[in-house]
């Protein structure tokens, strides 16, 4: 128990639990993210540039000045042995108690010798004496760093097990430190050396765990007595696609025989199409669904909101108006009447496809004979309740959808338990994005530009990162956007605004109203991300553009293009980053994918977290994909060579998710 470590008291474990750290295990597994090296140097070697740090005896009293509302500085003279210098230090008013003349203490900081100043960062007010290396963490207000560390200290001073998920075998094939020995050294480093050692074992652990279960779920996809015998009858399925009102792509007539394969396979299909923006995966999705139907099978497909559900459901209606198949949509909004009438069709078999939202994970769901889960957005979803949904069908083929294009070596590795397809090309109709970066002070210019879309009569996306003020100075919030885009039309063009916080019910209407072009311009935060398409909307414009990842960028960028119109993103920033004019070279969100890894590693390919497994401690999937790729080999070979009952807890990782298959 965390109360139990020297220093934690109630407040300080409210704060430690805003960090996630509930435990003593989630507390020594709480890494530094970086380290100083702190070496006290000789003034007359300290240049002007250079961070240093110095050590010497306060000299005079202390002084503090109070400049404005948060923003004092405090100052004295320190002794260095050889030199008088003046010290000050901005926003340390609260130590001054703890500063009296003739205490030795230690500065870090930038020494100008011209004027003899020293502007200092940090005073240690134990002065150190000889190379330190200091570990720095992510902590909020309620935790200062000298704080964490001695809770730290005191942490690792108890005498606590802890396990070790490598086998013994290859411990030593590795040369790895101990576990325990890794864990005090990461925190508490003997020298740069230690780190490296302590980290290199710890990234091979964590990701030996994830490896582990990736591969445990593929090698158990074993084929099975029990499977769905299916006879795909051609005919039926090519006098659909004949009716459709657009000619599909080579790569989607691909997925499309590849899913047909599968069916015809008795080993469960377990498929990720990787898709990008409007490269047409939902069609395909469609297409599985009625291939299932005719096989004498139900299908479902989930989407992570209800306005997405939604779109899918009405456009699945009207592409199969002419056949008989009988759709039905279920959501949190669906009327109780409704909802208990489409549950007991649906137990019956008189429902061939439901289209929902999380609504259709309900124990009350039951379906008669459930043949295909198609989950829209996979990485919207978590493992449990994908595996929740597709346990409600004996051996259910599953069949998922990511909009999140990723390197495909990564997406083999961290995937290995799928088949991938991949859906590069795009409909022939649509015409690339013209992309451009301009900063706050063009905004007129990009006012004219929406003001020329709007005569053409077509609409326009906001997209701010903000909802309302939240501290953050220079973000933009849709609210202020809402006053300053209606001040500079002179309220004269209809506008809304769209976020997370409203009420499923309002975002449907301010939806609809767009969609009917009832709104020219709506202003949203990335809520509008995940795939509703308004085919009359030709430009998006973007604020603060820095402060989002390249796919979250390209996805918004996707929900404009959807038409055979010039459509343009504008995206806003005074920063000069390269990752943004990555957009403007390129509408391929695959090439985007690729630089995206290069720049940022994995950190923003899935947009949200898709399960526990994915939210690493140390681990880095750019600078650690060797490690990565590693593990793959190692845990695919420890599963296949080795009686798991002699090996305790690698056999309880593997029994935590076993349900999963």
């Amino acid at each position: 128990m965390l109360d139990e470590i020297k220093g934690i008291g109630p407040k300080t474990i409210l704060s430690l639990n805003s960090l996630g750290i509930y435990t003593l295990d989630d507390l020594l597994n709480y890494f530094p993210y970086r380290y100083n090296v702190l070496k006290p140097v000789s003034l007359s070697t300290a240049s002007d540039d250079d961070q240093v740090l110095i050590n010497g005896y306060i000299e005079n009293p202390i002084k503090v000045f109070f400049i404005k509302k948060n923003l004092n500085k405090l100052s004295f003279k320190l002794n260095t042995g050889t030199e008088l210098i003046n010290v000050t230090i901005f926003n340390r008013a609260f130590i001054k108690p703890n500063l009296s003349v003739g205490k030795q203490i230690s500065v870090l900081g930038k020494y100008n010798r011209k004027n003899n100043t020293f502007v200092a960062n940090d005073i240690k007010l134990v002065p150190i004496l000889r190379e330190t290396i200091e570990p720095v963490y992510h902590l909020n207000a309620g935790l200062k760093r000298s704080s964490f560390i001695k809770i730290m200290d005191n942490a690792l001073s108890k005498n606590y097990f802890v396990t070790n998920n490598i086998p013994d075998y290859l411990m030593n094939k590795y040369k790895f430190v101990d576990k325990m020995v890794a864990i005090k050294d990461i925190h508490k480093p003997i020298n740069l050396q230690s780190i490296k050692d302590s980290k290199l074992m710890l990234i091979y652990e964590e990701l030996f765990t994830f490896m582990l279960k990736m591969n445990y779920l593929k090698l158990n996809q074993k084929n099975v007595d029990e499977f769905y015998e299916r006879t795909i009858k051609e005919d039926k399925v090519n006098k659909f696609i004949e009716t459709l009102p657009f000619t599909l792509t080579n790569d989607q007539v691909n997925a499309i025989e590849e899913i047909k394969n599968d069916f015809n396979n008795p080993k469960r299909m377990n498929r990720l199409i990787l898709g990008d923006v409007g490269s047409g995966k939902t069609i395909v999705a469609f297409i599985a669904l009625y291939m299932n139907y005719i096989t004498g099978y139900q299908g479902v497909m989930m989407a992570p909101t209800e306005i997405l559900a939604k779109q899918h459901y009405e456009n699945m209606i009207n592409l199969f108006k002419n056949f008989d198949l009988r759709m039905e949509l279920l959501t949190s909004s669906t009327l109780k009447k409704t909802r208990s009438d489409i549950i007991k069709r649906l137990a019956s078999g008189d429902v061939d496809v439901l289209i929902g939202t999380h609504s259709v994970l309900n124990d009350e769901i039951i379906f008669k004979n459930l043949g295909l889960v198609v989950t829209d957005e996979q990485h919207r979803f978590g493992v449990n309740q994908r595996n929740m949904l597709q346990k409600k069908g004996r051996l259910s083929d599953v069949l998922y959808l990511s909009a999140t294009p990723i390197p495909r070596t990564l997406a083999l590795t961290l995937f290995g338990d799928m088949d991938i397809t991949e859906i590069r090309s795009k409909p022939s109709n649509r015409k690339p994005i013209l992309t451009k970066l301009f900063k706050n002070k063009d905004i007129k210019d990009v006012l004219f530009m929406m003001l020329d879309e709007i005569k053409k009569g077509h609409q326009i996306y906001v997209v701010a990162p903000l909802i309302e003020d939240e501290n953050e100075t220079g973000m933009e919030t849709v609210k202020e956007l809402k006053n300053k885009i209606d001040t500079a039309f002179n309220h004269k063009i209809p506008i809304d605004i769209l976020h997370g916080k409203l009420k499923n019910k309002d975002k449907e209407e301010i939806m609809n109203n767009f969609k009917l072009n009832k709104t020219k311009i709506l202003i949203s935060t990335t809520v509008i991300e995940v795939g509703v398409d308004v085919k009359n909307a030709t430009m998006m414009v973007i604020f603060n553009a820095e402060r989002f990842g390249l796919a979250t960028l390209h996805q918004l960028r996707g929900r404009i293009g959807r038409n055979d119109l010039e459509s343009k993103c504008i995206l806003i920033s005074d920063y000069d980053t390269p990752r943004l004019k990555i957009l403007e070279e390129s509408n391929d969100g695959f090439y985007i994918s690729e630089k995206d890894f290069e720049l940022r590693g994995s950190g923003d390919l899935f947009g949200v977290k898709q399960s526990g497994d994915m939210d690493f401690k140390i681990a880095n999937m750019k600078t650690d994909f060797k490690i990565l790729q590693q593990c793959a080999l190692d845990s695919k070979e420890f599963l296949e060579n080795v009686d798991l009952n002699k090996y305790p807890i690698q056999k309880n990782i593997i029994d935590s998710i076993s349900f999963m298959n």
